[in-house]
């Protein structure tokens, strides 16, 4: 299979397959993608091709778009969209990965962090900091 271009460049300048299935799935997280900078959605997407290759599974995004609508959202607005087992997960996801700093889901949350996409709450709640040395 070719490998897609993520500004949809081989399709003729329209989105493109990575960024279609990130907007769906942050939709089905209930973020909606116009709030997300196009900037972010790139990087996420590159995390996921780091991780998975240059063509991520499908079932890939929906997880990934999960764990940075919690960060976005925060707990309360997260569990009342997707509800407290969803919730439960997402925040078992953080904690992780702030155990594994070179994982997936570490990715994810610098990257809400550093785009000023994380809700104090979530820094809060799990000791979120970032060391600028």
């Amino acid at each position: 299979m070719a490998r897609r271009s993520s500004f949809g460049f081989l399709n003729r300048f329209g989105r493109s397959e990575d960024l279609r299935r990130l907007d769906l799935a942050l939709r089905s997280a209930d973020l909606h993608p116009s709030v997300v900078p196009e900037g972010v959605k790139l990087a996420l997407v590159n995390l996921l091709k780091d991780h998975f290759g240059d063509d991520p599974p499908e079932s890939a995004y929906a997880p990934a778009a999960a764990l940075l609508a919690y960060c976005a959202l925060g707990g309360a607005a997260f569990s009342n969209a997707n509800g407290e087992e969803a919730c439960d997960h997402a925040m078992r996801r953080v904690d992780q990965a702030l155990e594994r700093p070179e994982s997936l889901d570490a990715g994810i949350v610098l990257l809400a962090f550093h785009a000023r996409l994380i809700q104090p709450e979530v820094v809060q709640r799990h000791g979120i900091s970032v060391d600028t040395d």
